[in-house]
């Protein structure tokens, strides 16, 4: 049996509920209704061909109302653990993100349920908030941090990529969302990547890579593509 395999000295990692995740531009609070729902619906209605739903199991929604029933439902959840996403500028809840399939005993943690608004897609913002959720988990002692997401859905399967989750298979016709069929995509983070990944963010994130206009000089992709995991056979045995 390989050395890599044994494990000492694990303790059980913590739960996410109630955490708040402070950044430079962005905030992580858990998802409050009364204090999130009216920003989250109005940055979402930006998006009007409700692209953003497409492969999410729910919405999308046409009224307030609607919506605040869902994430009443959302926020009463331990698992998933529901975040707000708020933009630090102007203190406006811009999208949602959550930690779900939390195994504690393991050190397993999914981050999911993404739903960013068209004020928080492709942002600087956007990027640190899953870095702040990333660096939680593994500081937290999480040994594997997970992204799944349907295997039809291009964008996701390259945002994985671009944030360091390496792919790792398809499990082939896994659920049935909104009448289609969900083969589901597997990508995953462990934790001796960690510290590499950190550095890659940080390199990115810094005010220095970034133009006037607010784009950046280097990509996150061009630094995290070289840690992307290859397995071979060898792996399993």
């Amino acid at each position: 049996m390989k050395k890599d395999f044994i494990v000492q000295d694990f303790n059980a990692s913590p739960h996410p509920r109630g955490v708040v995740l402070n950044g430079i531009t962005v905030r992580l609070e858990p998802l409050n209704v009364e204090k999130h729902s009216e920003d989250l619906f109005q940055s979402n209605s930006l998006d009007v061909e409700g692209e953003n739903w497409a492969y999410l199991p729910y919405g999308p929604f046409d009224t307030l109302k609607s919506y605040q029933i869902w994430l009443e439902e959302a926020a009463s959840k331990q698992d998933p653990t529901f975040f707000s996403i708020v933009r630090k500028r102007d203190d406006k809840a811009v999208g949602l993100a959550s930690f779900l399939r939390i195994n504690q005993t393991d050190g397993s943690i999914e981050v999911g349920h993404i739903n960013y608004s068209p004020l928080l897609q492709r942002t600087r913002e956007g990027t640190e908030a899953m870095f702040l959720m990333m660096e939680w988990a593994f500081e937290n002692g999480y040994r594997r941090y997970e992204w799944k997401c349907n295997a039809l859905n291009k964008k996701s399967r390259y945002a994985a990529q671009r944030l360091g989750f390496s792919y790792e298979g398809v499990f082939r016709q896994m659920a049935i969302i909104k009448g289609r069929n969900r083969n589901t995509a597997w990508f995953a983070s462990i934790d001796k990547e960690w510290k590499s990944l950190k550095a890659c963010y940080e390199t990115y994130l810094t005010d220095d890579n970034f133009k006037a206009d607010g784009t950046p000089k280097l990509s996150l992709s061009e630094l995290t593509k070289p840690l992307l995991y290859r397995h071979d056979d060898n792996d399993f045995s």
